[in-house]
């Protein structure tokens, strides 16, 4: 990979006298900037003491976050990273190369047994696991999927994990990375290659990332592995909603991504970035829900609304906003409109909105909201822009946000 530094902390780490735990210390906390749920549990959140620092299996301290399935199951992963001695300048992050913080890396079969520990514990379920780029991306994704055969052959688990694929990785580590992981994923960070170029010297956007999600794509065995993900860091680059929701609808298009996450930017003292304004987490929400929308309901992203610079509506979320700007579809019969209108309307979801079909199709005809509230939907959000019978039931726009689209 052109243009890598040599890593000016790859040799130290190797001779600091640091035990297992402490650097599941360093290492848990350092994880925290991969988010794998939009309500991940941010390891720095609890401060440790003294009664909890002995404690490896606390669920809320460092390297422990939850996450969840496609059926909606919670599950807590083991995150860590390989190490945070990186040869990357990515200037939003605070393992980059310039930075002078505490280093610490695992051996293999360290991590391999740490994560064992845990997971024979009951503590956590799956493992999570990336890494910061060792001076070469495929000696540091080799580490890693030592770590992974591993645990695959030697100790039989046939559990949850998750592994980060470095950016430059060659083609044959990722192929193995596919056959061994249920879910890889490689983080765009950026809408495109301008916008990175500005957080970024010593990685391609196209070559490194992009291309990569291509071959992750190919090579993926989808009768093991459950697909891939990316991340986008929101507001490091002055990048618009636009451009990252635009990128969104590409790779879910092209390399059939599973879903994309958010992490609003944080500016981190001592890199350049550092005095930058940090992103409100309203944004990063706004985002998660437009991704929503787009997997689950089947929204186009021509049908999200942005003001002059691009930008959604941080007061209202996107389906509200949508429903605002589109007064002429409402109010919506209950009886009588199909799925793709039902969806429309604030406060019914894809499960809702099929209950309400059922129902109907049997002959029932709705006659007052009671009936509607036992179908699941947020008759608060919804009755503005419904009607029963012809009856509208509310002033059109009496409504109040609420912080979850539906």
């Amino acid at each position: 990979m052109s243009g890598v530094r040599e890593d000016p902390f790859h040799s130290s780490f190797r001779h600091a006298r640091m035990n297992t735990l402490e650097k599941i210390e360093v290492l848990g906390g350092a994880a925290k900037y991969d988010v794998c749920a939009s309500t991940s549990c941010q390891p720095d959140a609890v401060k440790s003491s003294r009664r909890g620092a002995d404690r490896v299996g606390s669920l809320t301290g460092p390297g422990i976050c939850h996450s969840f399935t496609p059926d909606g199951r919670c599950v807590s992963l083991f995150k860590i990273l390989m190490s945070n001695s990186c040869s990357g300048d990515c200037k939003y992050c605070t393992n980059n190369c310039e930075m002078q913080i505490k280093r610490a890396a695992f051996e293999p079969d360290e991590l391999r047994k740490a994560f064992l520990s845990l997971y024979k514990r009951n503590y956590v379920e799956g493992l999570f696991l990336s890494s910061a780029v060792m001076g070469d991306a495929d000696r540091t994704e080799e580490s890693m999927l030592q770590i992974i055969e591993d645990l695959r052959a030697k100790d039989k688990f046939q559990g949850y994990i998750h592994l980060k694929v470095m950016p430059g990785t060659n083609r044959d580590l990722v192929k193995r990375a596919t056959q061994v992981a249920n879910r890889v994923s490689i983080n765009l960070e950026a809408p495109n290659r301008l916008r990175f170029q500005e957080i970024t010297s010593t990685k391609d956007y196209g070559t490194d990332l992009v291309r990569r999600m291509r071959w992750i794509q190919r090579e993926l065995d989808v009768a093991y592995s459950s697909g891939q993900t990316t991340q986008f860091v929101v507001g490091a680059c002055g990048e618009s909603d636009l451009e990252i929701l635009s990128t969104v609808d590409d790779v879910y298009r092209k390399m059939e991504l599973k879903r994309s996450y958010f992490s609003a930017f944080i500016p981190v003292e001592g890199t350049s970035l550092g005095r930058q304004t940090r992103t409100p987490l309203i944004r990063e929400h706004r985002l998660f829900q437009c991704d929503f929308l787009m997997r689950k309901y089947g929204f186009g992203l021509n049908e999200f609304m942005f003001d002059e610079e691009d930008r959604l509506d941080l007061k209202l979320d996107p389906k509200m906003t949508i429903a605002m700007h589109n007064r002429d579809m409402f109010p919506m019969e209950i009886n009588e409109v199909g799925y793709e209108d039902l969806i429309k309307v604030p406060g019914i979801g894809p499960q809702s909105a099929m209950r309400i079909l059922k129902v109907r199709e049997n002959g029932f005809r709705f006659t007052k909201t009671s009936e509607l509230k036992n179908m699941g939907l947020v008759l608060k959000r919804a009755k503005s822009f419904i009607s029963i019978n012809g009856n509208r039931q509310t002033n059109l726009f009496d409504f109040q946000d609420a912080p979850a689209a539906c």
